[in-house]
């Protein structure tokens, strides 16, 4: 049928921008590794107590970056996917459903949801225990606020995804790729990557729909603030189981 070949063209043209857009997380995370690594050059040479703030709302703003990319893709996901169950004959207004759909996840934000993004957590975290091997003084409440925030992530499990996707089992080491961002649990993606290696073949990213295809030990870090909130998860659970 005309209308059903023209909608298998048309999903095709979005299948397309929404690899080309997933590829853009990369340069989100790339820009917040540089934004962490210039906040800890600056506390280590004891540089204005400002200039540091300038680069946690770097951070912010790409963390609101992030959700906007997220959140679009989402939109363009779930109209496809709703227009593919409908199995409709002609092709309707993508654009404005799209449009629609992005409008409402978008009225959900709040600006906690910035400070709540993962590696915004990593980033205050680390400038945390940077600032104590320095013999910084801590702020009582910044320290209250990192623990909120920890909380607020283990009792909102849909902020993060503690599960990993080699093993599809709860993290306890999470690894998270400077490349393309996802995180993996440690054990698992270091055997991975050195078998495929011991084959001569490139480690792709295990993560569904990842454009990654050469992974490489030194493309991993700890992630400290996952961790924390994986943890904290366990103790509230522990509380309740207690109560």
């Amino acid at each position: 049928m005309p209308g059903r070949s023209s909608l298998a063209v048309s999903f095709s043209s979005v299948d397309s921008s929404l690899s080309s857009l997933k590829n853009c997380q990369a340069y989100i995370n790339t820009g917040m590794e540089i934004a962490t690594n210039v906040a800890l050059d600056l506390l280590e040479t004891e540089s204005d107590e400002g200039e540091v703030k300038n680069m946690e709302n770097v951070m912010l703003d790409y963390a609101a970056m992030d959700r906007e990319l997220n959140q679009f893709i989402q939109a363009v996901e779930d109209i496809t996917n709703q227009v593919r169950r409908e199995q409709l004959e002609k092709i309707p207004d993508l654009k404005a459903l799209v449009k629609d759909r992005f409008a409402e996840l978008q009225s959900r934000n709040t600006d906690l949801d910035l400070q709540r993004n993962v590696r915004f957590k990593q980033f205050k975290e680390q400038l945390r225990e940077t600032g104590k091997q320095l013999g910084l003084p801590e702020d009582p409440a910044e320290e209250q606020t990192i623990e909120q925030l920890d909380e607020d992530i283990a009792v909102t499990q849909s902020q993060v995804n503690f599960t990993c996707p080699v093993t599809q089992e709860e993290m306890k080491r999470p690894m998270r790729n400077k490349v393309c961002g996802h995180i993996y649990e440690e054990e698992a993606i270091l055997n991975m990557i050195q078998n495929r290696h011991q084959k001569n073949k490139k480690a792709r990213c295990p993560k569904v729909g990842c454009d990654n295809s050469d992974m490489k030990e030194t493309d991993l870090v700890l992630d400290t603030a996952l961790k924390r909130a994986i943890e904290n998860l366990h103790k509230q659970k522990g509380k309740q189981h207690s109560m």
